[in-house]
């Protein structure tokens, strides 16, 4: 029987949760003995509030998982209040020089990455998170894929994906056979891969954009406009520019990015921008002036006006990754986004 433990965090999801341990309750009904134990616990032993604002009870702290041989850690928003807990980061140092296998699911690979057990690992980052990822921990190596197991440390985007990874780790540690039985009774069909990329990255709803484009045969065009636009947002190309890249008049991709999209060329990439800025601010602790130069707005004055008139405060008081805090959309046509006439 391998024993496990899932560190829950203040505001974990509890999607998150009930993902990692209802594949291990199946696996052992199915075999009909406890094949895994696991045990949830916080940090201090105390119950810990989930992102829905409810308050989950565990099984102890700490020290409740001391005969652990694997322990996940689950974090969802506000990790940062839980980054500067030495007692946490310390005894998943000990956990891990004791060659115990250590986790991270969603956010809770930011806690393992502050602990120093994620250098040189390539990690799998939910893509929300992965630019502010890279920024604080540029030792390890952030992909945006479901799950990833590099040597003896296992990270995890979330969401669905945990189902896919959780298959995968009983068969790792149990067998191939009971990990597909599990899938078929959780109705996963055929699991997806580890490096299965999380969505198409060609930009912010690029999946909802191309099936659009689709329809009107210019997928191939609009997914090149938007991987270029994706891809310079420091430095950011004018709508001519990107025509020429992609073999078009700007008339002509104008036409196909309103029909396709239902928005400007224009607007969709300045809402591609401040997305990336809202990223940066919440998830890192660049100044507000940094991160308009790194979204490339050349005045940090607009950049604020802007800021303040899609999500209705100012960027410096948007700091924190809470599920109280403003949200970006990522739909084809943002209706808070300011009009052309702004730019």
């Amino acid at each position: 029987m391998r024993k496990v433990a899932f560190l829950v965090l203040p505001e974990f999801s509890n999607l998150g949760l009930a993902a990692a341990t209802e594949p291990l309750f199946v696996a052992n009904w199915l075999a009909q003995r406890p094949v895994f134990d696991w045990q949830v616990v916080s940090v201090d032993g105390n119950p810990v509030r989930a992102s829905n604002g409810r308050s989950t009870a565990v099984d102890g702290g700490l020290g409740a998982a001391a005969d652990c041989q694997s322990v996940f850690v689950l974090a969802s928003f506000e990790p940062q209040r839980t980054l500067h807990a030495p007692h946490a980061i310390r005894w998943l140092k000990r956990l891990a020089r004791a060659g115990v296998e250590v986790g991270g699911i969603e956010n809770g690979s930011l806690i393992l990455a502050e602990s120093g057990l994620l250098n040189g690992h390539r990690v799998a980052v939910h893509w929300d998170n992965i630019d502010g990822f890279r920024e604080h921990y540029p030792t390890a190596q952030p992909v945006e894929q479901l799950f990833v197991r590099h040597r003896s440390r296992i990270t995890c985007a979330g969401a669905a994906a945990i189902l896919d990874l959780m298959v995968a780790w009983i068969g790792w540690h149990a067998d191939a056979n009971l990990a597909g039985e599990v899938a078929d009774h959780l109705l996963l069909g055929v699991p997806r891969a580890a490096v299965t990329p999380q969505r198409d990255t060609a930009g912010r709803g690029a999946a909802m954009h191309a099936a659009a484009a689709a329809r009107n045969g210019a997928d191939s065009v609009l997914a090149r406009a938007l991987r270029l636009m994706t891809g310079h947002i420091e430095e950011p190309l004018t709508c001519a520019d990107i025509a020429h890249r992609v073999g078009l008049s700007l008339r002509q991709l104008e036409r196909r990015f309103k029909l396709a999209m239902g928005t400007s060329m224009l607007r969709h990439y300045r809402q591609v921008r401040i997305a990336r800025a809202h990223q940066l601010l919440q998830q890192t602790e660049l100044g507000v002036t940094e991160i308009a130069f790194a979204c490339g707005f050349a005045s940090p004055e607009y950049f604020c006006r802007l800021y303040r008139r899609v999500f209705s405060c100012s960027p410096s008081s948007d700091r924190r990754q809470s599920t109280t805090a403003p949200v970006m959309r990522r739909t084809a046509h943002n209706r808070s986004a300011p009009g052309d006439a702004d730019m």
